[in-house]
Formats: C-alpha cells, sequence, structure tokens
C-alpha cells in the first residue's frame, strides 16, 4: 500500500538509534482517554462516514510501522510478521484506549534503532574505509516502496549502501574524504540525540495519526505541544523565510513557498525541494538537518528580522551531491507585498487589432481581519485592492483583463467570494456539503456592478483552496478563460476539536462549484493548459495518500455569460500553433521530458564513475536546452552551465551539483519562462476579443 508522507512530522527524525532502550515508555491515563475520544470523533463527526473497522485496523497497523521505519531500515519481515497479530485487533483495543501495542512496537523499534546505530557510529570509520566505489551496484532511488529486509543480513546491506550513497554524494560535493566520516558520525550521533528526547506524548502522537490519517491526509491529531504550535506554518512565514514545510522521511521538505516572502523575492527556492542543511549569517558552519525533528528545524530557520540564513536544498529526486546553497534575510510578509499588482501588455499582432491587455497579480486571497472586526472603513482586502486596480485599468483603456493565480495557496474564504462578485451581476460562487448531506451556498446575492469585460484567468498546481472555488466559479459562469496547469485540488474543510490531550484538526466539509462539481482531488482543470515544471505526483492533493475522491452534486441554476465554448477550438488551435514556435515554451517541454527521466529512475549508480558519467551527461543535455532557447532568442551560447549566475544568491560557498533537475534554470530563463506564459495567456485573451467582440459577455440562463 502506498503510505503518505504527509504526516511524518513526529516522527521522520527517528530513523537513527540511540542507545539501548531501557527508557520504559508507557501510556498515561490521559491518553487512554484521548484514544478514546479521537475513535468517537472520527467515526462521528468526519465528514466521510467510515468505521474504524477490522480492515482499516490492519491498514492502520501497516501505516504505524511505516512512519516508524519509512525507509524500511530497521524491522526485519519477521518483526513485521510478529506484530500482524495484531492486525484485525487494534481498532477493538482503540474503542477501549488499549495503546499497548503502540508503545510495543515502538520499544521494538527503538532497539533496533538503538543497535544498528551504536555499530554504524562505533565503526563508521572502517565501514568507510571499506568501500569499494569501482564496483558495479545500485541503491533504490525510493526506499520506500521496497519491502521488508528478510533477515538481518539483507539489512546488513541495505545499511552498506546507504552509508556508501552518502559517503559518494559528500565526496561529489567535493567534501574531503577525510572528513566524511566525522560528518556522518555527527549525523547519527544527531539522530540518536533526538531519538532519545522522545516521550509517552511522542509515540502517542504517531500512533494516533496513523489512525487518522486512514480517513484523509488533512485530519490530523495535534499533541498539546503541537497543539500550541499550530500556527508553526503561518508564523514561519511571518517571521522567518515565508515557507511551509513539514517532514517527508528524513528530510524537511518545502511545502510552499510564500508569495512576496524572504524565499520568494530573494531566492529560487521551489516547492517540493528538501532542505539538508542550515547555516546562520552569511558566513559559518552549516548544520546538517537530516533526519531532524520539524520544529527543531524550523527552530533553525526562523529568527529575527534582518539575520540571515543559508539553506543547502536538493530536488524532490535528488542526492546530496546535487544541492545548493541560498542565502536569505529574514523578513516579515508585509500584507502590502502580498497585495494585488497589476501591469499592462500591449499584442500588436499583424493580423489582428492591436490590444492593450490588463494584468493583475493576485499572491493570496488576504484579508485585514484585525480592522474589519474594528470596523475599520478603509480595511485591506484582496477584493478591494484589485477593484481599484480594475478601475485604473480601464481608466488605461485595456481591452481585457488576465488575473494571475499561479502560487496562490488560497487564504480567506470571504475574499474568494466576494473577488467572483466583481466579475459577475449576482449569484451563487460556492456549495459547501457537511456531514449528512447538508448544503449551503454563498455568493453575491444582491444585483450590484461588475467588470463585464473580457476575463483570462491563469493557474498552475500551486493555485488551491480559494483560487480554486475564484477560478472554478468564473469558469462555470463563462466569464472566464482559464489557462495554465491543472490547480491543487484541495477541496475540503477543517475544523479544530478539543480532546482530553490536545486536539484533532478534522475534515467536516466539501467545496462544489456551482456546477456540481467537486474541486477536491481533480482542482480546477484549464480550457488551455500550459506545460508547467511542478510534478503533479510530488505536489497536489492527487499525490497524497487516502486523499478523499472527486464527486459531485446538484448544480445550481445560474448565469451563463460567455461564448467560450464556441470559440475554444479556434483558441486551442492558434495557441497550439504559437507554443510549437515558441522557444521558451519548448524549453519548458523539453526541461520537463527531461526531468521526468530523471526522476523515474528506479535506482541510482553506486559506482563513482558510472555516477559522474550519469551527472556529467544530464548537464550536457541541461546545457544543450539552455542554448537551443538562447539561441532561437538571439542570445549568445553558454559554454557550461557554471554560467547561470543567479545574482541574488550567495553561491560561492559551495559547489553547484545540480545536474538532474530543473533547478539550474537561471534567473533570466526564468524571467523569460514567466513572461511567456503572461504574454501568451494575453494573446489568447486578444484572440478571444477578436473573435467574439470585446464585451465576450451573454445572458442566458440556465
Amino acid at each position: 500500500m502506498k503510505l503518505t508522507k504527509k504526516f511524518l512530522a513526529l516522527v521522520a527524525s527517528i530513523i537513527a538509534a540511540s542507545v539501548p532502550v531501557a527508557s520504559g515508555l508507557s501510556p498515561t491515563t490521559q491518553q487512554t482517554w484521548t484514544l478514546r475520544a479521537l475513535v468517537t470523533e472520527l467515526e462521528e463527526n468526519h465528514y466521510v462516514d467510515r468505521r474504524y473497522n477490522d480492515a482499516m485496523s490492519a491498514e492502520h497497523l501497516e501505516t504505524y510501522l511505516e512512519r516508524l521505519d519509512p525507509s524500511h531500515l530497521y524491522f526485519t519481515a519477521s518483526d513485521v510478521a510478529e506484530f500482524e497479530r495484531y492486525s484485525t485487533r487494534l481498532d477493538d483495543l482503540g474503542r477501549q484506549g488499549e495503546l499497548s501495542p503502540a508503545f510495543e512496537i515502538f520499544e521494538r523499534y527503538e532497539l533496533r534503532a538503538s543497535e544498528r546505530l551504536v555499530h554504524v557510529i562505533s565503526n563508521m570509520e572502517d565501514i568507510v574505509a571499506g568501500l569499494d566505489f569501482d564496483k558495479d551496484e545500485y541503491i533504490d532511488s525510493d526506499p520506500t516502496e521496497r519491502a521488508w529486509a528478510a533477515d538481518k543480513a539483507e539489512l546488513d546491506d541495505r545499511w552498506r549502501k546507504r552509508i556508501k550513497n552518502q559517503v559518494l554524494a559528500l565526496k561529489l560535493a567535493e567534501k574531503p574524504l577525510e572528513d566524511i566520516p566525522t560528518t556522518l558520525v555527527k549525523r547519527y550521533e544527531n539522530q540518536q540525540n533526538r531519538l532519545s528526547q522522545y516521550n509517552e506524548q511522542d509515540v502517542f502522537a504517531v500512533y494516533a495519526n496513523a489512525l487518522t490519517s486512514q480517513f484523509d491526509p488533512h485530519t490530523s491529531y495535534f499533541s498539546p505541544r503541537r497543539a500550541e504550535n499550530f500556527d508553526i506554518d503561518m508564523r514561519l512565514s511571518l517571521e522567518g523565510i515565508g515557507a511551509v514545510l513539514q517532514n517527508e522521511d528524513e528530510y524537511v521538505k518545502v511545502v510552499r513557498v510564500v508569495p512576496a516572502g524572504p524565499a520568494d523575492k530573494q531566492s529560487d527556492l521551489k516547492a517540493a525541494e528538501l532542505i539538508i542543511a542550515v547555516g546562520q549569517g552569511r558566513a559559518g558552519p552549516m548544520t546538517d538537518v537530516i533526519g531532524w525533528r520539524l520544529d527543531d528545524v524550523v527552530d533553525l530557520v526562523r529568527g529575527k528580522k534582518g539575520t540571515v540564513v543559508r539553506l543547502d536544498v536538493i530536488p524532490a529526486a535528488g542526492r546530496a551531491d546535487e544541492a545548493r546553497r541560498l542565502t536569505i534575510t529574514r523578513n516579515e510578509v508585509q500584507l502590502e507585498e502580498q497585495a494585488a499588482q497589476s501591469k499592462i501588455i500591449e499584442i500588436n499582432d499583424l493580423s489582428s487589432t492591436p490590444r492593450k491587455i490588463g494584468v493583475i497579480d493576485i499572491p493570496a486571497f488576504y484579508l485585514d481581519f484585525d480592522a474589519y472586526r474594528k470596523g475599520d472603513p478603509d480595511f485591506r482586502s484582496t477584493t478591494r485592492d484589485v477593484a481599484k486596480l480594475v478601475n485604473e485599468l480601464n481608466e488605461a483603456g485595456v481591452d481585457g483583463l488576465v488575473i494571475d493565480l499561479r502560487g496562490n495557496g488560497g487564504g480567506s474564504l470571504r475574499e474568494a467570494n466576494e473577488l467572483t462578485g466583481l466579475f459577475i451581476e449576482y449569484g451563487p460562487t460556492v456549495q459547501i456539503r457537511g456531514t449528512g448531506s447538508r448544503v449551503w451556498r454563498d455568493g453575491k446575492r444582491r444585483r450590484g456592478p461588475y467588470y463585464d469585460g473580457p476575463v483570462a484567468i491563469m493557474i498552475d498546481r500551486l493555485s488551491a483552496s480559494a483560487s480554486e472555488i475564484f477560478a472554478g466559479a468564473l469558469q462555470d459562469y463563462g466569464r472566464a478563460i482559464v489557462v495554465g496547469d491543472r490547480s491543487f485540488g484541495k477541496g475540503t474543510v477543517q475544523t479544530l476539536l478539543d480532546l482530553p490531550e490536545g486536539q484533532l484538526k478534522i475534515t467536516e466539509s466539501k467545496f462544489y462549484r456551482i456546477s456540481g462539481d467537486s474541486t477536491q482531488h481533480r482542482g480546477v482543470i484549464p480550457d488551455i493548459s500550459y506545460p508547467s515544471l511542478l510534478q503533479h505526483d510530488e505536489i497536489g492533493e492527487s499525490s497524497l495518500d487516502k486523499a478523499l475522491d472527486w464527486d459531485r452534486i446538484a448544480p445550481v441554476r445560474h448565469k451563463d455569460y460567455g461564448v467560450v465554448d464556441a470559440i475554444l477550438p479556434t483558441l486551442v488551435a492558434k495557441h497550439t500553433e504559437r507554443a510549437n514556435s515558441d522557444p521558451d515554451f519548448q524549453y519548458i517541454w523539453d526541461q520537463k521530458a527531461l526531468a521526468a527521466k530523471v526522476r523515474d529512475a528506479e535506482v541510482l549508480p553506486l559506482n563513482e564513475a558510472e555516477r559522474i558519467a550519469q551527472r556529467t551527461s544530464q548537464e550536457i543535455q541541461y546545457l544543450a536546452i539552455e542554448n537551443t532557447r538562447r539561441q532561437a532568442k538571439g542570445m549568445d551560447a553558454l559554454a557550461s552551465l557554471d554560467d547561470l549566475v543567479d545574482g541574488d544568491n550567495d553561491s560561492s560557498d559551495m559547489p553547484q551539483d545540480s545536474a538532474e533537475e530543473p533547478s539550474v534554470i537561471s534567473e533570466e530563463s526564468e524571467a523569460d519562462e514567466v513572461d511567456a506564459l503572461i504574454t501568451e495567456t494575453a494573446r489568447i485573451l486578444a484572440d478571444a476579443i477578436n473573435l467574439s467582440g470585446p464585451v465576450m459577455a451573454r445572458a442566458d440562463s440556465r
């Protein structure tokens, strides 16, 4: 069974060892009551009516084992077989608040990890000295997909290859060979220390979240410590670098870069990248954070405004020898920096009428809640800011509007509804169904003025939640042409429930479009698709295990404003003709194809010469892709990837081994790519205006 990596925040660092177990961890009385309450709340209040039965018990057990040992480095098949006696019993025991299986299994895990890492740390010098880098052998690219080891001998071999891969990665990153054993010992000692700090609360949280994840990936248990830090991602975005992080196996993964935050403005940090080291200031040592707990890594990343943090990151499918260093000055994300902004693009196609297209970039659906609650008549919000921009663009004589929602992860549901109201006369914008099939609607309840000109909306895989509600509503009304990549697909709503100890974040309702289609899982599908470097199997709701399915309910009667369906085939044909001859579009397609080829490799070579040859080959391919684009645009070709200079990042103190993912894109290339997509969207809208008239509207009702 494929297991979600979403909720590894409390256990990902437990992949190492400690001294042999003598902690005698056992559940508390409060945890007994909490487990009973948790089971009751899940069965009675979750959006999906699921029972914690024998079948779910088996899945709960499997998930718990996978979360303790995601890379299958400690448990053997015989350990797992022994625990199978609980396979159909956890549900019955859970209703009684019985936690002995959780602590018994954890104790076995802790013992296995302790024995393994004591051996590795004690013998690291000899292990490294005995490695043969001329031997032809391979290691699994994704160790989470392999079976449990048959016996200790197979585990020994996995560990030999694991350390060999780590040594090779450090060698290729130009780490002195004599320093490598010390580096690895320190890494494993850090993990050892963190394991020794685990307590009853941590064990319970891992076990409880293994259960909640059977209902959906957004339902989770918060321990008292985690509940106090529930807003950690928001505080991170406001006080640190502006990135939402989570654990994935032994790494800390970037889930989302907050628009207009320090990381967004100062670096090219990307969603799905992995943080492997953190350093303070512009110089000094880097702290290896592989295997660390999420909250400990966040503590290193966050800091006072104006201070500097350095991050070593690798691609999602990468290795440590591909690391690059980012230097970011911590700052607050000001509301003004996330505010909508506008510009005008002039489309001068000799075959048609020249058009002026306004572009409004909306990084987030924001609302100054404090000012709004206090009754401040000048409170800031997305809708208010966009309304002003629309008026300014109208006064400038634009022929249509492009609304750019790429990277917009959502925000205020109120603002999604209010903003939709700027583009329709009246009507519903979203349907919400709770438990018991009760459906209620939100929208623009009274007729009012609205912008009735042509509209195109840009979305990508990171457009989520409120962005999907807005884009889906305008698509359903026929008010906008939607272009880009399929959106994230988060169409559920969560609420917090108090438990005897901690809290439960539980999915209680689901969003539906006025067409009756859910935004869940499937997201918003664009009318015209663009290529994207964001991988659907790494980012988005459909990449999460046990994500709720897409479905539909009855549509809502609403006005049809548009003629999009009638002209869409022509728009697609014109777009395809342009894209096929556009070097920036071809650049994205080529990058995507090469990245997919690298990512889909099931094994990595542990032969040093083969590894170097593989990396060199990929560098040559990336360079060829870059130079093809440059030559088509009349630019000078590059001699090597080293000529791709990111002026915003202090990278001089770290080798740039970025041959296997599109992280080698230069600022110049990335800017051209972004401009190409915006310009093409403006051209599509200009085509639509020329085909159907400047208003692109009619008033059929249905």
